[in-house]
């Protein structure tokens, strides 16, 4: 079984940023696609960043240029960077894992974490 525990979220002012981490068990992020996802009150469930089996990734165009996935094969950890916040990307972050199989852009994640907020305020 697959657990995803996220943490790093909190309140930040616009222009500031923060780096979110996702410890992964039961599976290796080296051989996982992994992603981060985000909810806002009253708003569906977005793709924001998403990591492949190579070095691949894909943004949202919404944070391109200023969120970066990464991972840590040792630490069998995947992070996300996120500078320049904006109040708009006040909402609830989720770690996703799509495995065993991964697909481009995938947007059905088997896996997910709890979810840990960041709010940006003005």
């Amino acid at each position: 079984q697959v657990q995803l525990v996220e943490s790093g979220g909190g309140s930040v002012q616009a222009g500031g940023s923060l780096r979110l981490s996702c410890v992964v068990s039961g599976s290796s992020v080296s051989t996982t696609c992994m992603g981060w996802f985000r909810q806002a009150p009253g708003k569906e469930r977005e793709v924001v960043a998403r990591i492949y089996l190579g070095p691949e990734t894909d943004y949202a165009d919404s944070v391109k240029g200023r969120f970066t996935i990464s991972r840590d094969n040792v630490k069998n950890t995947v992070y996300l960077q996120m500078s320049s916040l904006k109040p708009e990307d006040t909402a609830m972050y989720y770690c996703a894992a799509k495995d065993p199989i991964c697909t481009w852009r995938f947007t059905q994640p088997n896996y997910w974490g709890q979810g840990t907020q960041v709010t940006v305020s003005s």
